[in-house]
């Protein structure tokens, strides 16, 4: 899996902003979990992946809400894609959304913030790799796959969230909302899907 040397630099973090971090990668991981849906005529599943995202959510902004995170998990377990050979390929980018959340969901039970966050950022660039492989119909190594332009352009955004959140000067409700906004007004996936309404 690919490895951003960001993670060693998210780690220092706090937790609130690890997990920020890592939804902000899942959030724009939606999208591509919504098309998968939409191919397999199941509108259902994205938007239960979309309560869990706005709990999550929520429960940076809310101090003490009271969140069920087991259940969550459980709920998210239950929407995973099955791969068959009938699936299209959108499959593999909605099981890697629906892992990168289950990442965010397991650093709120066991408490070890930097190892998931460091597994959201690669899941998110291993995606992009996968897809830009399939799409071209060849196949790279780990450091190839690293030097893809679309690569380059995750890692470049995952540093400008890690800047802006080391460099935290608004308020922490200012930030979370900021963000939350950016990337739903965007619409558009790590892989370049649009999630029209």
């Amino acid at each position: 899996m690919i490895k951003n040397p960001i993670q060693l630099r998210m780690e220092k973090l706090p937790e609130w902003q690890q997990r920020l971090f890592m939804i902000c990668l899942c959030e724009r991981m939606y999208p591509n979990f919504v098309y998968y849906c939409k191919q397999v005529d199941n509108q259902e599943d994205s938007k239960n992946y979309k309560k869990i995202l706005d709990l999550i959510w929520e429960s940076l902004l809310v101090y003490d809400v009271k969140i069920n995170f087991d259940l969550q998990l459980e709920k998210l377990e239950a929407i995973i894609p099955v791969f068959t050979n009938e699936s299209p390929y959108m499959v593999y980018p909605a099981i890697d959304a629906c892992q990168a959340l289950s990442e965010l969901l397991h650093s709120y039970l066991s408490g070890d913030i930097a190892e998931h966050t460091a597994k959201v950022s690669s899941i998110s660039a291993t995606t992009i790799a996968e897809f830009e492989m399939t799409k071209e119909n060849i196949l790279l190594s780990e450091d190839e796959q690293q030097q893809l332009p679309s690569v380059i352009d995750e890692f470049d955004l995952q540093w400008e969230i890690f800047r802006l959140l080391r460099d935290e000067k608004n308020e922490m409700e200012d930030l979370i909302k900021g963000l939350k906004a950016e990337i739903r007004t965007s619409q558009m996936s790590n892989i370049g899907v649009f999630l029209s309404n």
